[in-house]
């Protein structure tokens, strides 16, 4: 037990600063997530069939590439094809465009869930169907999919530890933690501190979330 609370009193800023990364490349991936996935979402139930093919192509095309290999396509194969780009872009782009494929489908989801008299009654109404699905459709399936997104943000939370164990290497938590235990050979006790470290960001997610659906969610 003394080793333990050693390892932490000892390198408490290599963790701080680890975990700090990793929140700053789950909160800017999470805002292109959700940026990029609401557009895909409104693709994939445009009335348009050329739409749907576009945000079905997305959704699959990223949806069924590990997260790994747009990893180093992002990273080590744009800087071959001669364009510099940064390890923060790479790693805050990748993470957030793949997270953007799942929090598209369920947003299509929560899309389905609203009922079609309500959109059919704002079309009437000479709203355009792109102003439809801003100010009608889009909030309420946002609020009736609170539960799913917080699956998929915690799923994202877990996945950013991906970004630091790949070619882009930034010095997330699992970084850091992989950098203590190679000085100290403390397995046990340098990954235990780095699980808690995202059991700490995986339920501050959690409790905001139900926070957000006890205030926001539907009630059917």
């Amino acid at each position: 037990m003394s080793e333990l609370w050693g390892v932490l009193e000892e390198h408490l800023p290599e963790f701080s600063a680890g975990l700090w990364v990793t929140f700053r490349l789950v909160a800017a991936s999470l805002l292109i997530a959700i940026g990029v996935g609401t557009a895909v979402a409104a693709l994939r139930v445009a009335p348009l069939r050329w739409l749907n093919r576009i945000g079905g192509v997305y959704v699959e095309t990223f949806r069924n590439v590990p997260l790994l290999v747009l990893l180093i396509i992002a990273f080590a194969g744009i800087r071959r094809a001669g364009i510099p780009i940064d390890p923060w872009v790479a790693g805050i782009a990748s993470l957030g465009l793949y997270t953007a494929a799942y929090i598209a489908e369920a947003l299509r989801s929560g899309v389905f869930a609203v009922g079609k008299g309500q959109i059919d009654a704002a079309l009437s109404l000479g709203l355009s169907y792109p102003r439809t699905m801003r100010r009608i459709v889009l909030p309420q399936a946002f609020r009736t999919v609170i539960p799913a997104l917080s699956s998929l943000v915690i799923a994202m939370i877990k996945n950013s530890a991906i970004v630091g164990a790949s070619l882009v290497a930034l010095p997330d938590l699992l970084k850091s933690a992989r950098q203590v235990q190679a000085d100290t050979a403390q397995t046990n006790e340098v990954f235990f501190w780095a699980a808690i470290g995202y059991l700490l960001l995986t339920v501050t997610a959690t409790l905001g979330f139900r926070y957000l659906e006890r205030t926001y969610a539907i009630k059917r």
